[in-house]
């Protein structure tokens, strides 16, 4: 038989109890790192959500801020703390973080992007309101400069009327030949171009309220078929529309704002020409302006 010692037992005691207290500490180390293992799984599925939270943010922010264009540089200045606030938070969940601290952080970020929105929304509210009114004043300043462009357009009209009323009209303007005899003391009508010897142009001058009364000067011209004016003298011109023109017939009259009747005679001097055969064109003027015309024709 085996003789134990007192001083076997103790080491053999000693040597249970160590074993099993290595045993304890072996299960508490795996249990601790188990532990210490979810921890990192689940701070790092926190940082993965913070990290998703503030990419999301910052998209939507930028996004927002594309579709507003040239209008969100008026928030330049909050736009740049948030950018900052952004770029704060990114170094802290590439360090050692904490997940209150920084979700703290990405809170007050998200309260000033949405203060950013609800200005930039009422920005752009205040920009199509003024946009739409200005359209409005435009278009009254259209329509207004279209009125006075019609106004001025009526008062040239109407301008250009009084100036055509404010002139006198020669009415059925006519002309007779004459064949002369008795030495000149006898007239005899004729059509023939070998016989006139004087040619009788008459016209009524119209009436006209319009026109102060006074003296005007009436002037004939009598144009043969080749379109040469029959003239008494090449001293006898006026001047039409800048022109010098030579006329047939001149007359001074006193008009009264009345109707009147108007006789005018050329007669052929005897060193003339026979008169042409054609049709004859007469024309009437006065004051700068074509009053009246007519025409005759001699065979």
């Amino acid at each position: 038989m085996e003789d134990y010692t007192p001083a076997s037992r103790n080491y053999k005691i000693i040597l249970s109890v160590l074993a099993l207290l290595i045993l304890v500490l072996i299960f508490w180390l795996f249990i601790q790192r188990r532990q210490l293992m979810r921890l990192v799984k689940d701070k790092e599925a926190e940082k993965t959500e913070l990290q998703h939270e503030l990419d999301s943010l910052m998209t939507e922010h930028n996004n927002f801020k594309l579709s507003y264009g040239a209008l969100s540089d008026s928030l330049k200045v909050k736009d740049s703390i948030i950018q900052s606030n952004a770029t704060e938070i990114r170094k802290l969940l590439d360090t050692q973080w904490e997940y209150n601290k920084i979700r703290k952080k990405l809170e007050r970020l998200q309260l000033v992007a949405q203060g950013y929105v609800r200005q930039m929304d009422s920005l752009y509210t205040v920009n199509r309101e003024l946009t739409a009114e200005n359209d409005r004043i435009r278009q009254e300043v259209k329509s207004e400069q279209n009125r006075n462009q019609t106004l001025m357009k009526d008062k040239e009209e109407l301008k250009e009327k009084i100036n055509q009323a404010a002139y006198i009209k020669a009415y059925n303007v006519s002309a007779t030949a004459y064949r002369l005899r008795s030495g000149g003391n006898k007239e005899q009508v004729t059509d023939k171009a070998n016989r006139t010897d004087r040619l009788r142009v008459c016209f009524t001058i119209g009436e006209n309220t319009l026109i102060s009364s006074g003296k005007k000067t009436i002037y004939v011209r009598i144009q043969r078929p080749d379109n040469v004016v029959v003239i008494k003298s090449k001293y006898d011109t006026f001047v039409f529309n800048g022109q010098t023109l030579p006329y047939s017939l001149r007359e001074e009259i006193n008009y009264q704002g009345k109707a009147m009747n108007l006789c005018l005679d050329w007669t052929k001097k005897d060193t003339d020409k026979p008169a042409m055969k054609g049709r004859y064109i007469i024309s009437v003027f006065s004051d700068n302006t074509a009053i009246g015309e007519g025409s005759f024709d001699l065979k």
